[in-house]
């Protein structure tokens, strides 16, 4: 009797979990498609290269520095709360640190970057200095993922590896972290769609310039502040039809670099995966 009621809820269970997933898919669907929908006749080539092309190159910029800068950040911190911390005083308190920077609201991340790289290091309102701004504001994000990513691997292959003569740092670079990547690949998309979606930080540190940036050191408007600025003048039918084909084109952006992360870490597997 009571092998069948567990029985009886694990398959509840299931059933619940599968129909949260359909809803989460049908309410995706519907957003992208009322996107999609309401950019139709705006949304095109020429519209790509000649009216937003700026906006996407900004975006790109901000997004890979962005990367380029938390992600190994994070992905050290984790390795070492993870597989080198033990449990003291100080530990806690950068655990609790991590915590508190998750909650900070990214107006404030703005306002601190606009003072410390803007106007302190003298960056002005720059890619880089926006890339700095939101690489710390994504650190928490990259750091728990990742982190949870390694407590996912059992304690044997720690052992085995060590028990083979490999030493702790071996063990790390040749066994955790390859048997990581998928919470790496998941914490980098998560951490894109953060910095591709974000506003105030970005209008603070990057600035609203529409011109071609011709490097990181140059300012610009990534997609979000144009559409910002697009929706805010909006007057006439034809305006928001231009917003809305600069929406739909952040989240093809977003999607195409999703998709690449994914194509080059499953490469980079594979490749370590055949070394090893």
């Amino acid at each position: 009797m009571g092998f069948n009621k567990r029985k009886n809820i694990d398959a509840v269970l299931y059933w619940l979990m599968a129909g949260s997933l359909v809803v989460v898919g049908i309410i995706l669907l519907c957003i992208l498609g009322y996107i999609l929908t309401s950019a139709a006749g705006y949304l095109n080539l020429r519209f790509i290269t000649t009216g937003i092309f700026p906006m996407i190159v900004t975006t790109v910029y901000v997004v890979l520095v962005s990367l380029a800068i938390a992600l190994p950040v994070g992905i050290i911190t984790a390795v070492f709360l993870h597989e080198y911390a033990k449990d003291s005083r100080a530990i806690r308190l950068l655990r609790l640190a991590i915590e508190t920077l998750a909650g900070i609201p990214s107006i404030l991340y703005g306002l601190f970057g606009l003072l410390l790289f803007c106007r302190f290091f003298k960056l002005g309102q720059s890619i880089i200095a926006g890339a700095f701004t939101l690489s710390i504001m994504i650190l928490p994000v990259i750091i728990r993922t990742v982190e949870e990513s390694l407590k996912t691997i059992p304690d044997s292959f720690r052992e085995a590896s060590l028990s083979l003569g490999a030493t702790k740092l071996q063990t790390v670079l040749y066994i955790i972290l390859p048997e990581a990547l998928p919470g790496i690949l998941t914490a980098g998309i998560l951490a894109i769609g953060r910095v591709a979606g974000e506003s105030a930080p970005v209008l603070l540190t990057v600035g609203i310039a529409q011109n071609l940036p011709k490097s990181i050191f140059d300012s610009g408007r990534t997609l979000t502040i144009h559409l910002y600025y697009l929706t805010k003048e909006a007057i006439n039918p034809e305006d928001f039809g231009i917003a809305f084909a600069t929406a739909g084109t952040l989240v093809i952006l977003v999607i195409v670099i999703n998709t690449a992360a994914k194509v080059i870490t499953y490469t980079f597997r594979k490749k370590l995966g055949g070394g090893l």
